[in-house]
């Protein structure tokens, strides 16, 4: 049976020091044109010295003109190919994976972010989400043919940069997630109807980034175990997809859930037998061990060591996906491999400002200044008032950390 501190073998034939894995987390630390930053360099400097197996950035957006925040870093070209290097070379010290986690946010973009928005199909969101967007346009073929090629030539530029693997984000309501809903998805031509055409962009994608990169360059992909919305992607449909992405070669398979509509991703009515294994999606994990060979990571509640162990033990999951956990404790993975912590606990972040707490997303701009601290240099302060936190990303980002932030 697996522990934490085993080597993983991934099906492409890449090995992974160990069974810890450092989800993406959203860093907003591009310069004002998109661009990669000392910030992220140093960044992720650290997290390659906590001992995590693989290291996932941030969304990295393959369209300048579709950006999920203002400062996401974007790769369309090799402008910035130096840059790159010295964040692939930072993040890949000690023996640590540095995928890029690529990304195309479709209709999922603020007002004033960008021109407009792009979908499948042009629906909606329900109308108290919807003032926060743009309404979305369906996208022509040639848009979708042309989009699949940008995730293609990205994912080129992350391994020429030494990158050593890349994640296609197809969870969280972004444009992978949204043509596999049947909620979001409406189209009649081979893009839409059918789980089998709903699917295709996401495979697509797949077989165009596997052309480029080669076999033995690991890709994985972060995948709904459902959207938790009427009408929605299912878990049963999200078993067929994670089958036959095992049969094209897939790599890894990391498993979330949820959207901006429903975030389950972040806890939220997690039931009680889902709090006593820790873990949010363990269970659809397990469901999903009996379709695919592929290594499985769950990322999303760990918090004791106990429970890591067990689920690696159960065999439920391949890796343990940590998220918020590292923003705060940014050497986690280390201190629990070698016995100086057994636990660790995140408190909510909240200013008992009820407009405040409800509309500017709090928990995520201060874990967001706990990232931009590691960046400048500087110890993570878990001790921060959620106040102070808020101050400080207004002096940043001004009003506009009132609009909703990426989870």
């Amino acid at each position: 049976m697996a522990q934490l501190h085993d080597k993983l073998l991934l099906t492409n034939g890449a090995e992974i020091k160990n069974r810890f894995f450092k989800a993406a987390m959203s860093e907003g630390m591009a310069d004002e044109h998109n661009r990669p930053t000392k910030k992220l360099v140093r960044l992720y400097e650290t997290w390659a010295e906590s001992e995590a197996g693989i290291v996932v950035t941030g969304n990295v957006m393959v369209d300048k003109r579709a950006l999920g925040e203002p400062r996401n870093v974007v790769v369309e070209n090799e402008k910035d190919l130096d840059m790159l290097k010295s964040w692939a070379k930072a993040g890949t010290k000690n023996g640590t994976h540095l995928w890029m986690q690529i990304n195309h946010p479709g209709k999922q973009v603020f007002k004033g972010i960008v021109k407009e928005a792009v979908a499948p199909s042009k629906v909606e969101f329900n109308p108290k989400l919807q003032r926060y967007f743009p309404v979305a346009r369906e996208l022509q073929e040639i848009e979708i043919k042309d989009i699949i090629q940008r995730f293609a030539n990205t994912a080129k530029i992350a391994k020429k940069a030494g990158f050593t693997g890349v994640q296609l984000h197809g969870a969280h309501g972004y444009l992978i997630s949204q043509f596999l809903s049947p909620r979001h998805n409406k189209r009649t031509d081979k893009w839409g109807g059918s789980l089998e055409n709903r699917m295709r962009f996401l495979l697509e994608i797949y077989k165009k980034v596997r052309e480029e990169v080669g076999d033995s360059f690991p890709i994985g992909v972060k995948l709904n175990s459902a959207d938790f919305m009427m009408a929605g992607f299912s878990e049963e449909e999200a078993l067929q997809v994670i089958q036959t992405l095992d049969q094209l070669g897939i790599d890894l398979i990391e498993i979330s859930g949820g959207s901006y509509e429903s975030p389950q991703m972040t806890g939220i009515n997690v039931k009680e037998s889902t709090k006593r294994r820790e873990a949010y999606f363990l269970e659809f994990a397990t469901e999903a061990r009996k379709v695919t060979k592929a290594p499985l990571v769950v990322t999303g509640g760990f918090r004791t060591l106990t429970g890591m162990k067990e689920a690696i033990l159960e065999g439920a999951t391949s890796m343990v996906g940590l998220a918020r956990p590292m923003a705060v404790y940014p050497y986690l993975p280390k201190e629990l491999l070698q016995g100086k912590r057994d636990s660790i606990e995140l408190a909510p972040r909240k200013t008992g400002i009820k407009l405040v707490d409800q509309t500017a997303m709090l928990e995520l701009t201060w874990y967001s200044n706990q990232l931009e601290r590691i960046g400048k240099g500087k110890q993570t302060n878990p001790r921060l008032s959620p106040k102070v936190a808020l101050l400080q990303t207004l002096w940043k980002n001004g009003l506009d950390v009132f609009q909703m932030r990426r989870v």
